[in-house]
């Protein structure tokens, strides 16, 4: 199988695993990536939420748990949109740019 295949197959997969809607009570929040670094995560986040990652750099990334709960796959210059589902604290990173790295701190 070629790699753009692969890759978009991985892409349908990764976007399908996310895109549950969010409950009506959650709110939005939105979360870029731009100049290979992720912008500061809101506080006050809340199970039912939803997170819009929005990726603003020319290269693919990764919001990717390191307890592995998600892992979310955000192509160049799109957007994916994750609904918060567990509380707690978890530390998350990009598997391509391992530099690019962040905390979700999330309440019931």
């Amino acid at each position: 199988m070629n790699n753009l295949v692969h890759t978009l197959i991985w892409l349908s997969v990764a976007s399908i695993a996310v895109s549950a809607p969010a409950p009506a009570t959650g709110r939005e929040h939105v979360v870029r990536m731009a100049n290979m670094r992720y912008e500061p995560v809101p506080a006050g986040l809340k199970v039912g939420d939803s997170i819009f990652w929005v990726n603003r750099d020319r290269v693919p990334h990764t919001v990717t748990a390191r307890n592995r709960s998600f892992d979310v796959r955000i192509p160049a210059g799109k957007s994916v949109r994750m609904t918060l589902k567990r509380p707690g604290r978890t530390p998350f990173y990009c598997i391509l740019h391992p530099a690019m790295r962040g905390t979700l701190v999330v309440a019931n």
